[in-house]
């Protein structure tokens, strides 16, 4: 059935890099937009970057643009989130998510862990 699965994450020094993947299955990914949220301990989980089903449109949150670049692959059925200049600050679980209208999936999530 649906499937989303993360990848990509890890511990990476502050000033660091890393790409998460997110690959979908069991539904029509390119009819979706795609976003990726992160949820740090004790805290509420937050919109992190959506781009559109074609891809043409991207949107980020204030504290992630410039650093992070969402992007798609529909031929394989894969979303994307880049992350340079990573700072302690962005350590949490990234959780990717497909939706479109009423339909809503979501994937189990990967650990990212920014510190020296």
């Amino acid at each position: 059935q649906v499937q989303l699965v993360e990848s990509g994450g890890g511990l990476v020094q502050p000033g660091g890099s890393l790409r998460l993947s997110c690959a979908a299955s069991g539904f029509a990914f390119s009819l979706y937009a795609m976003s990726w949220y992160r949820q740090a301990p004790g805290k509420v989980r937050e919109l992190v970057a959506t781009i559109t089903s074609g891809g043409g449109s991207t949107n980020y949150a204030d504290s992630m643009k410039g650093r992070f670049t969402i992007s798609r692959d529909n031929a394989k059925n894969t979303v994307y989130l880049q992350m340079n200049t990573l700072k302690p600050e962005d350590t949490a679980v990234y959780y990717c998510k497909a939706s479109m209208l009423m339909n809503i999936y979501w994937g189990q999530g990967t650990q990212v862990t920014v510190s020296s």
